[in-house]
């Protein structure tokens, strides 16, 4: 598995002794399957691996006696939260193999930090070697420094989201993805900005009422990431414009001009709709649909558990999560391409569905579907067949 370490934000630190001898491969096992489960499915460590989320897991190990000891490192573009929780399980890890082993995390790098400090030990190098200094430029420049120190984050509502003092008071608010989108804004003067606080698929009842009373900029990322946190939060909340960073840039990243020249550049979120391409809708029809074998075998095996089973392509399971969940799960996935779930068929459903390329949606019955995507087929458990084996040679559940 491809590594991330030249993205990475953070990279997680630790200490490793094993009381036997093994190797390299015998860790990373031991990682993998001792915390599978620990924290849930959205921080599995083989699943954030594969999504990219988490990089390639680097083991120094040395021989000393009938011992190994060594160094575990792991990059990560978790936020820091996430990243704490899993060097946490890693410290659950207890054995290697047949032998016992200890791991203890060293520290928890920031990455982008060390890049920073680098930075500016280059600069200072330029600065002495540039022999002319213009005292007006210096002025300027502490003129701007100031401002820096009176944009003071805050932590605002009950959810203790990041924000700009002035969010408030002002009649305009700048909402963002995270902490470090409001950071970058406040160091150039925007003060009336707030961060979903990474909760992209369920909006905090802050943001809510906010957005009842105040004009509202929804500023997101210019990458597939920013596409997603527009469907989601148009749907959940009252926003009047939509600005975006540049292509393929991060908002905490812009400098001054770039965030005047996105803000300034601004659409009226019903204008920004309509610039989706429109969906071929037909009517809400129960079709029968073939599926392996083995998901005949997985829905009889769904039935009053109000559980949902995940599928890709090739109608192999991805992932098996509670029905209560889906809406918000599907959101998240990649690859997904039919979903049987023991639960009511609804429109928001079949909308997120839509959205996330779902091909085949199964459900126990259907509910109040008024209208669906014409690539889409609806199906009750009762609809369903098994394929031949000769079309179901490829497939079938994990």
């Amino acid at each position: 598995m491809g590594g991330l370490s030249v993205t990475a934000k953070y990279r997680i630190v630790a200490q490793l002794e094993v009381n036997g001898v093994v190797e390299k491969p015998d860790v990373v096992g031991a990682l993998f399957g001792q915390t599978e489960g620990l924290l849930g499915e959205e921080l599995d460590l083989r699943e954030l691996q594969k999504a990219g989320r988490i990089g390639r897991i680097e083991v120094h190990i040395e021989r000393k006696g009938n011992k190994m000891v060594g160094t575990i490192k792991i990059p990560s573009n978790l936020d820091r939260v996430e990243t704490a929780l899993i060097a946490a399980a890693l410290e659950t890890v207890d054995r290697v193999g047949p032998y016992p082993a200890r791991i203890s995390i060293q520290k928890i790098e920031d990455v982008r930090t060390e890049k920073r400090k680098r930075i500016v030990a280059r600069a200072r190098e330029l600065l002495k070697k540039w022999e002319e200094v213009v005292p007006e430029t210096r002025e300027l420049i502490e003129e701007v420094l100031k401002g820096f120190k009176g944009s003071e984050l805050i932590h605002y509502g009950p959810e203790k989201l990041p924000a700009g003092p002035d969010i408030e008071k002002s009649d305009t608010i700048i909402i963002v993805e995270g902490r470090a989108d409001v950071l970058n804004l406040l160091r150039h003067g925007y003060r009336n900005v707030i961060a979903l606080g990474g909760a992209t698929t369920s909006i905090p009842k802050t943001i809510i009422e906010l957005a009842k009373k105040k004009k509202t900029i929804l500023f997101v990322d210019g990458d597939r990431g920013g596409e997603l946190i527009i469907k989601n939060v148009l749907g959940a909340l009252q926003v009047d414009y939509i600005a975006r960073a540049p292509e393929g840039r991060e908002v905490e990243e812009l400098t001054g001009k770039e965030i005047t020249r996105a803000l300034n550049s601004k659409v009226p979120a019903k204008e920004y709709l309509k610039k989706i391409p429109p969906r071929k809708i037909k009517s809400a029809v129960v079709e029968t649909v073939e599926v392996p074998e083995v998901v005949v075998e997985d829905i009889k095996s769904l039935r009053g558990t109000l559980e949902a089973i995940v599928y890709d392509e090739n109608w192999s399971q991805i992932t098996k999560i509670p029905v209560r969940d889906l809406a918000e799960k599907l959101a998240e996935l990649n690859g997904a391409k039919h979903v049987v779930f023991d639960g009511i068929i609804t429109q928001r459903l079949v909308d997120v569905a839509y959205g996330k390329g779902i091909e085949t949606l199964v459900g126990a019955r259907i509910g109040d579907v008024i209208k669906l995507p014409e690539n889409l087929k609806l199906a009750t458990f009762e609809d369903v067949k098994p394929k031949s084996e000769e079309e179901s040679e490829v497939g079938g559940g994990a």
